[in-house]
């Protein structure tokens, strides 16, 4: 399912308001979200910060909440998208794997692609912006 959704930004006078335009897509198995934008935004979180609390702290989610959708994510998958290493004199870390690399890769390419699909389309809906 891919759907857009357009926002404004509420800081902003709203004749001056820009809308933002994102692509939503999850894919789903069963009840469960395997891959969505939260999860593609925790794994990129990841990659830059190179551990699960400090990518969760950048989004400002719990540790907890973020572990349980890195599992979940895991869980998910043929082969994991993160592989964790344990504590020690600087504490453990996490990284993605090939794996965790292409989903990151391939979900923004769909939203590239996907937004210059639809270009024509979103012009015309954020004309109806205020």
């Amino acid at each position: 399912m891919l759907c857009a959704m357009v926002t404004s930004n509420k800081n902003t006078q709203a004749a001056a308001a820009r809308p933002e335009v994102r692509f939503r897509m999850r894919i789903r198995t069963g009840d469960t979200v395997a891959i969505g934008p939260g999860k593609v935004a925790l794994l990129a979180a990841v990659q830059e910060h190179g551990s699960i609390s400090a990518a969760a702290r950048s989004l400002g989610m719990s540790y907890r909440r973020a572990w349980m959708l890195i599992d979940e994510l895991n869980r998910s998958l043929k082969s994991p998208a993160t592989e964790s290493a344990q504590g020690g004199e600087h504490g453990g870390g996490c990284t993605l794997t090939s794996t965790g690399e292409n989903i990151v890769r391939l979900y923004r390419e769909v939203e590239e692609k996907a937004n210059k699909a639809c270009a024509a389309q979103i012009t015309a809906l954020t004309k109806l912006i205020r």
